[in-house]
């Protein structure tokens, strides 16, 4: 079986996956987090496709602005009658919940790896077993191709019971990626009937203003959520209308009705804009927007692809 190549990267150990004119880093054993795909293109210059930061702070991998960070076992901040970081489990009363789950600082055993991509199950630790004290198998799968690549998160209840779930992708795509260009350049279609933002007290506050195609220079489109898709793509770019990317949410099961995309940036002048497919709503446990729940002896999963053929 061929396996992708191990290199030192920003002083890590990390996996290269080469796919016709794709590269792809990633560190399955840290996170499953993919951390960059580049491009390489026909005048030998290089479009970076997936951002990551030359300046990596690698003894703080949850704070780092890049890659593809696993959103688990929810997507965003969790709240327990208006405490934040915490939820309320269906039988152990009120758990920690760090934003974003656990999973971005964890360690994944790597069950399957060759040429084409790699499959990592989830360790926890005792950050995990406190939040989400459950038997499970938590699965990441990336699977690399030239113009595309597919990733899939999956959850295996070995509980005796229903176990809930709202996971999410938090892809950071370069942006801009030509020279003399700016955000205001690039489009983004969002086909959702709504939109909301997440209050501090764990609350949805729903937006009237839902402009859903617009350009990225647009501040109203930052850390907000959108919803009710009336498909289950996403699709931005230069106004040019080439070299889009299209991201295609639960390509077989299409998106349910409160599965969202979340974009985020951190400032106006990032090289790099978030767009977010998750399973749920934010804190969907408390207002059950998109929660999920998995059936014992089931596995549940949540897939996207990014394409640059469409």
């Amino acid at each position: 079986m061929s396996t992708p190549e191990i290199i030192s990267f920003q002083g890590q150990r990390v996996f290269r996956w080469t796919r016709g004119h794709s590269s792809f880093l990633a560190t399955p054993e840290h996170g499953a987090r993919l951390l960059s795909w580049e491009l390489g293109l026909a005048d030998n210059s290089t479009r970076k496709v997936i951002y990551w930061p030359d300046n990596a702070d690698w003894n703080n991998p949850k704070d780092i602005r890049g890659g593809n960070p696993v959103l688990f076992p929810f997507a965003g901040r969790s709240y327990a009658d208006g405490k934040k970081l915490f939820w309320e489990s269906p039988d152990k009363g009120i758990l920690p919940m760090p934003q974003h789950g656990f999973a971005i600082n964890g360690l994944f055993e790597v069950t399957g790896i060759n040429e084409h991509g790699f499959s990592a199950q989830f360790v926890p630790n005792a950050t995990a077993r406190e939040a989400y004290p459950y038997h499970y198998r938590f699965t990441a799968t990336y699977r690399f191709h030239e113009l595309r690549m597919e990733v899939v998160f999956a959850l295996e209840n070995l509980e005796s019971f229903p176990l809930p779930w709202a996971p999410g992708h938090h892809f950071y795509f370069m942006l801009p990626w030509h020279k003399g260009l700016s955000r205001k350049d690039y489009f983004i279609k969002l086909p959702a009937k709504k939109a909301c933002r997440h209050g501090t007290d764990g609350k949805l506050i729903p937006l009237k203003e839902k402009e859903m195609n617009t350009t990225f220079d647009n501040p109203e489109i930052c850390d907000r959520i959108h919803y009710h898709f009336t498909e289950n793509r996403v699709q931005f770019g230069p106004k040019s209308g080439e070299e889009n990317v299209t991201l295609i949410i639960n390509p077989k099961e299409g998106m349910s009705q409160n599965s969202s995309v979340v974009t985020w940036s951190e400032t106006a002048e990032s090289p790099f804009y978030c767009i977010e497919p998750w399973l749920g709503l934010p804190n969907s446990v408390e207002h059950k927007k998109g929660l999920h729940f998995v059936n014992p002896g089931a596995t549940e999963t949540f897939s996207v692809e990014v394409s640059l053929m469409e």
